[in-house]
């Protein structure tokens, strides 16, 4: 059975003009069910998760002071929200939406999570959307429980996975491949396992060239137990801050690669959403809702 974490919707104001469509975390559930891709029985709430969790990624003074409502102005600013007791209870319920979802996907194969892929938080601050990053958390959870000793990250939202890339720069067991747009933000790039910059109006062809070879060559070196997959939708041509040139064919095409890789290597993998900015939040809906049509084609 496809599990699929859906955590509590956000409704605290943003400030005026924000851009971070939050509204698809709520319609993607209701297309989901309207189209008879899964039922309500597939869904699961996550709770909070536990301190101690956040602190095997996190750093204690980061914790307490995110917690506690006490980053300053300009950490505050660098997260793009405005923090609340609101947001950070929603985090850390996404955060264990992942978790659980690896825990589903270990059970069943695959497992989702709508919402995550928080991975622009460092284990000292959070930025650009995020405030703590759920593939680390998972990751470190998996490795800590002995239910996997090699895991694999595939970033390919189109921002780079810096925060992540930082996390498991020194860790052989979790290995970080982010391919994402060569002059998008952050406009400082940390160092993964394998990076992949790829020209701004870069196409479907070209970029699902790159991706199939770029995973080949991952696998000559490493081989996962676990994949953790950051399916963000942000490289579609329609995306105000994407910049590259893809259609959602293209992003169907790249979500069925990850996918059947994983299950060609018999590798649970979880798959959260990233990224994703269209004028258009039905498109944005339409390019999420197809990793999990993908799930139940190649998985059930």
């Amino acid at each position: 059975m496809l599990k699929i974490a859906f955590s509590p919707i956000y409704k605290h104001p943003l400030p005026e003009g924000h851009r971070f469509p939050m509204e698809k975390y709520e319609l993607l559930p209701g297309q989901l069910l309207h189209e008879g891709v899964v039922k309500e029985e597939n869904f699961f709430k996550p709770k909070p998760i536990e301190d101690k969790w956040i602190l095997n990624t996190h750093t204690e003074e980061y914790w307490n002071k995110l917690k506690n409502l006490t980053l300053t102005k300009s950490e505050v600013r660098a997260t793009g929200f405005p923090l609340s007791k609101e947001l950070v209870d929603r985090e850390i319920t996404i955060l264990n939406g992942s978790v659980q979802a690896a825990e589903f996907a270990l059970k069943y194969g695959i497992a989702m999570n709508i919402a995550g892929g928080t991975h622009h938080a460092y284990a000292n601050r959070g930025e650009g959307f995020c405030l703590l990053n759920d593939i680390g958390v998972t990751a470190n959870y998996l490795i800590d429980n002995q239910l996997s000793k090699n895991v694999l990250v595939v970033d390919l939202d189109v921002h780079q996975g810096n925060g992540t890339a930082s996390l498991f720069a020194e860790n052989p067991n979790v290995f970080t491949f982010s391919m994402h747009g060569e002059k998008n933000y952050p406009m400082r790039k940390e160092v993964s396992d394998l990076d992949c910059a790829i020209p701004d109006g870069t196409k479907d062809e070209e970029y699902l060239k790159i991706l199939e070879f770029q995973l080949e060559v991952i696998l000559k070196n490493f081989t996962p137990d676990f994949i953790i997959y950051q399916s963000g939708v942000d490289v579609l041509a329609t995306d105000k801050l994407g910049r590259l040139s893809m259609t959602l064919d293209g992003v169907k095409r790249r979500d069925a690669m990850v996918l059947n890789l994983a299950k060609s290597l018999d590798s649970p993998i979880m798959c959260c959403m990233g990224g994703g900015y269209s004028s258009k939040v039905s498109q944005i809906v339409e390019a999420h809702t197809q990793v999990y049509r993908l799930a139940q084609d190649i998985f059930f």
